[in-house]
């Protein structure tokens, strides 16, 4: 049993890509190891994949680990359930992350969604509580109040991402050395909050769009 304090936790932003790389196929395996003649990715490399035959894949951002030529295992992705992942020629790419820009002087950092969501029913002979048995959960989003300061490097980053409309990596270092990576779009208010006595503070959301992978800390 622990009890962990989010201070000194940072969170940063894709803000240079590399050019995608091809892959040809991906292993029902736990790694998944992806096929991908002439890659040039290394361990601790982070990727943003587009595997749309595979939905719960799609999107993710994970690490590189076992890079060989022409193949590389995709770290804690586990593909073994051939329901989640049926077998198959399974083809897509991966892109990776260049540099992160750090989102620094963030005052509050909330988390909203990912609630579980049931179909509740009753059969007409019943005569009792209503069943329930789980759907989905709701969509995730992460809120940021940052001080305001336009001449931090952020500051163009999420500009430019809040405009692009499409997704960004994004990377949480926590403070014990955990990593998690997902991706999200940017929503980005550049007029700030102007409360008398308060620090002017600018707000940021983040919104996953693919389930965020945690790794327990290391490389980058």
């Amino acid at each position: 049993m622990s009890v962990s304090l989010p201070n000194g936790a940072v969170i940063s932003i894709a803000s240079t890509m590399a050019m995608a790389v091809s892959i040809t196929a991906i292993s029902n395996a736990s790694p998944a190891v992806a096929t991908a003649a002439g890659h040039t990715l290394a361990d601790g490399d982070v990727v943003v994949l587009a595997v749309p035959s595979w939905p719960a894949l799609n999107g993710r951002v994970v690490r590189v680990i076992d890079k060989a030529d022409g193949t590389f295992a995709l770290e804690g992705v586990d593909t073994t359930d051939t329901k989640r992942f049926p077998a198959g020629a399974i083809t897509g790419a991966a892109r990776k992350v260049q540099t992160w820009t750090a989102i620094t002087q963030v005052l509050e950092a909330n988390m909203s969604g990912g609630e579980q969501q049931f179909y509740n029913y009753q059969f007409l002979e019943d005569t009792g509580d209503e069943r329930q048995i789980p759907t989905i959960r709701s969509a995730r989003s992460q809120t940021l109040s940052i001080a305001d300061d336009d001449a931090l490097p952020h500051y163009a980053v999420l500009d430019a991402a809040d405009a692009e409309r499409k997704t960004r990596a994004v990377w949480l270092q926590m403070p014990n050395g955990a990593r998690t990576y997902y991706p999200a779009y940017v929503s980005f208010s550049k007029v700030p909050t102007l409360t008398k006595n308060q620090a002017m503070a600018l707000s940021v959301t983040l919104s996953l769009d693919a389930e965020p992978m945690r790794y327990a800390g290391g490389q980058a």
